[in-house]
C-alpha cells in the first residue's frame, strides 16, 4: 500500500512538471508571435532610414530630432537629395523606410515599392536673386532677358519640372546657364554670386533669409507641388516607419513645415 502511494505520487510529481514546461513553452512561443515585423516594442536599437527631397532637408532633420526624442531606441538617419536621385538610388537598391519626394510624379515612378504614398505638405516656386535685387527683376519674363544668369533645377527634378510647366503657361523660354540636380544646388548658385537669379520654392527662399531677395509672379500660384511621404516596400522597420509618417502629417510635423513655409498637407 506504502509503494503504491509513493508511485502515485511521484508520477503526480512528473505530471505536473510537464505541465509546467509545456505552460511556460507556449507561453514564450506567443509573446513572439504578438510582435510583429520592425517593432521595437522590446526597446532595441532601431535604425530608421528616411530619404526626402533636398528642400526638406530643414524641417526633416528637425522632425527627426523630435521623433528621437520621443523614441530614445530609434536613430533616424536622413538623405537629402533631388526626387528622382532618392528614387534611382532605391531602386538599385539603396536601403530605405521612408521616402518624401517633392511631387507625385517622382513617387509615381517609384511603384509598388512606394507604399500607400500620402500628400503632406505643399510647395510653390519664387524666384530669388542677390540681396537688394540688383538686376531689378520683377516676374519670370525677366529671367529670360539679356545679361541675366538664371539657373534652374534640371527638368527631371520636381522643382525642374514645375519651372518648366511655369515656362509654358507663360510662354517664357528660359535658357539657363546650368541645370541644378536639386534646388539646394540652384539656391547655391544665387548666393555665391555664380547667378543672378534663380527658380526654387518659397520654402527655401525663406530658409536663406538675409542672403537672398525673394521675387512672386501671379504665374507662380497656378503650379502647385504636392510632397508626398511613403513606406519604402521591404523594410524591416514598419512599425517606426509608421509612426514616423504619423509625426510628419501630424499636428507637430505640419507645425515645423508650415513654419518653413511649407504649405498645408491636407
Amino acid at each position: 500500500m506504502n509503494r503504491n502511494r509513493i508511485r502515485l505520487a511521484a508520477l503526480a510529481m512528473t505530471v505536473a512538471a510537464l505541465a509546467t514546461a509545456c505552460s511556460s513553452n507556449d507561453s514564450g512561443s506567443s509573446a513572439s508571435d504578438s510582435s510583429s515585423p520592425g517593432s521595437s516594442a522590446s526597446g532595441a536599437p532601431v535604425t530608421l532610414t528616411v530619404f526626402a527631397a533636398a528642400s526638406l532637408k530643414k524641417g526633416f532633420t528637425e522632425i527627426a530630432q523630435d521623433f528621437e526624442k520621443a523614441h530614445p531606441n530609434v536613430t533616424v538617419k536622413t538623405t537629402f537629395d533631388g526626387s528622382s536621385a532618392l528614387v534611382t538610388q532605391i531602386k538599385q537598391g539603396a536601403s530605405a523606410d521612408v521616402i518624401a519626394t517633392a511631387d507625385q510624379k517622382t513617387m509615381t515612378s517609384l511603384g509598388a515599392d512606394a507604399l500607400d504614398p500620402t500628400t503632406f505638405t505643399r510647395n510653390v516656386l519664387t524666384i530669388i536673386t542677390a540681396p537688394g535685387n540688383p538686376k531689378n527683376i520683377t516676374s519670370v519674363r525677366d529671367l529670360a532677358r539679356s545679361g541675366v544668369t538664371t539657373v534652374l533645377c534640371a527638368p527631371q527634378v520636381p522643382c525642374g519640372n514645375a519651372a518648366a510647366t511655369v515656362e509654358k503657361n507663360t510662354g517664357v523660354d528660359i535658357r539657363p546657364a546650368s541645370e541644378e540636380t536639386s534646388v539646394s544646388g540652384v539656391v547655391t548658385k544665387v548666393t555665391s554670386g555664380q547667378a543672378d537669379a534663380g527658380l526654387v520654392y518659397t520654402s527655401d527662399a525663406k530658409a536663406a533669409g538675409s542672403k537672398v531677395a525673394a521675387v512672386n509672379d501671379p504665374a507662380f500660384a497656378a503650379v502647385v507641388n504636392e510632397y508626398p511621404i511613403a513606406t519604402v516596400k521591404g523594410t524591416q522597420h514598419a512599425g517606426e516607419a509608421k509612426q514616423f509618417i504619423d509625426l510628419v502629417t501630424g499636428t507637430e510635423g505640419q507645425q515645423v513645415l508650415n513654419a518653413l513655409g511649407f504649405g498645408a498637407g491636407r
